[in-house]
């Protein structure tokens, strides 16, 4: 159990931040408007993904679903603004 809230909480957070980010730069016009919306879904979002790691049948399948996942979405994130498609 402590190895899947130790994989919800530490990759959980990145994945968390790496959604709002990639809702708050698609979103129409500009990023810096939805930064309080952002914070404020934050922590849900961070706890919803804790609560889900606990879902799953061992620590390391956890840790590399969710550690992939929050790669994935930060790489994403970088992806489009060295592209320029975001600020």
């Amino acid at each position: 159990m402590w190895a899947r809230l130790g994989a919800g909480i530490v990759p959980g957070f990145f994945l968390a931040a790496a959604l709002l980010g990639l809702v708050s730069w698609l979103l129409p016009g500009r990023w810096e408007s939805t930064i309080m919306v952002g914070l404020l879904a934050f922590f849900p979002l961070w706890i919803g993904i804790v609560c889900a790691a606990l879902r799953f049948s061992s620590g390391r399948r956890a840790w590399l679903c969710l550690g992939i996942a929050a790669v994935a979405g930060l790489s994403l994130l970088r992806l489009l603004q060295a592209s320029g498609w975001v600020g």
